[in-house]
């Protein structure tokens, strides 16, 4: 297995950076609604095999149950989608919040390409996970009798819960926690994308791509592109109760926005591009320097 030194990684980073900002702005949107659904794909099937094993509180007072362990079953499982769309070339703007400055930084691109790519990707990653969003909860989230009556299964119920906590961050206490679990989900995310790049062969980066992610996830940080998904798939089950004391008025496209994802993007950005993006330049800028 070949294993890249640190200098070449984060130069193979600026690399990679540079070329994804030279893409069209329709490739770019096409790329971004790949890896938009395929990071849904890794939520969805999180949310699946997290159903019926989360702990109650009076579970966990007794000790006959295991918070972290449901936890743990929703990280081994989630990374499904990053895995995919690195090994695919797709676009991850929480990935290029990182590998677009680098490039900047080793390249001389200019900042206004780096913001293109991250306006172009985030359009696509968001139309991908509402498709996808909306292709769950017409599917496993909800059962459909023959009238076409749907009732929601115990998948969305779960779906629902996980969006109704997402967008329990209010206040200004509630914001300073999202943006920090969004700070350190892209740290974990980013270095996931370097040890992507350390390998050359599929299990190398497989490995490397799955520890951090897996991590991020069971620590029960927030990742925009992964909350387009859970928060429309909540959102649209909800839609299928009947019954209004069941539903969570609180759960809807505005929370969406201002208690969880516009937050927890400038959380991503900082994450990537100043716990990795620029500490690790600052740290190899003379080695990489030498390279050229």
């Amino acid at each position: 297995m070949v294993f890249h030194p640190p200098v070449a990684i984060v130069a193979k980073a600026g690399d990679a950076g540079k070329y994804k900002v030279g893409l069209p702005a329709w490739n770019m949107v096409l790329r971004g609604f790949m890896s938009g659904a395929y990071i849904a794909m890794g939520a969805a099937l999180a949310t699946v095999c997290s159903t019926g094993i989360m702990a109650t509180d009076a579970a966990l007072r007794y000790g006959t149950a295991s918070a972290g362990f449901s936890q743990l079953i929703l990280g081994a499982v989630f990374p499904v989608g990053l895995i995919i769309t690195v090994l695919t070339g797709a676009e991850l703007f929480t990935g290029d919040a990182m590998l677009a400055p680098m490039a900047a930084f080793i390249h001389k691109v200019s900042w206004m390409q780096v913001i293109n790519l991250w306006i172009f990707v985030y359009i696509g990653n968001f139309i991908g996970s509402v498709v996808f969003a909306y292709i769950m909860a017409y599917g496993p989230l909800t059962s459909w009798d023959a009238a076409g009556t749907a009732t929601v299964t115990a998948f969305g119920t779960r779906a629902i819960a996980i969006a109704s906590a997402k967008v329990s961050y209010v206040g200004v206490a509630g914001m300073w926690s999202a943006f920090l679990k969004a700070i350190a989900c892209n740290w974990l995310v980013n270095l996931a994308i370097l040890l992507g790049i350390c390998s050359d062969d599929m299990v190398g980066k497989f490995f490397g791509i799955w520890f951090p992610i897996m991590a991020f996830v069971s620590s029960g940080f927030e990742h925009s592109i992964a909350n387009m998904y859970f928060i429309p798939a909540g959102i649209m089950t909800q839609g299928f109760i009947t019954d209004p004391t069941k539903i969570n008025a609180g759960l809807n496209w505005v929370t969406m926005w201002t208690n969880n994802v516009i937050i927890v993007t400038l959380g991503n950005i900082v994450g990537a591009l100043f716990f990795v993006g620029i500490i690790y330049w600052v740290a190899f800028r003379k080695e990489i320097a030498a390279l050229k």
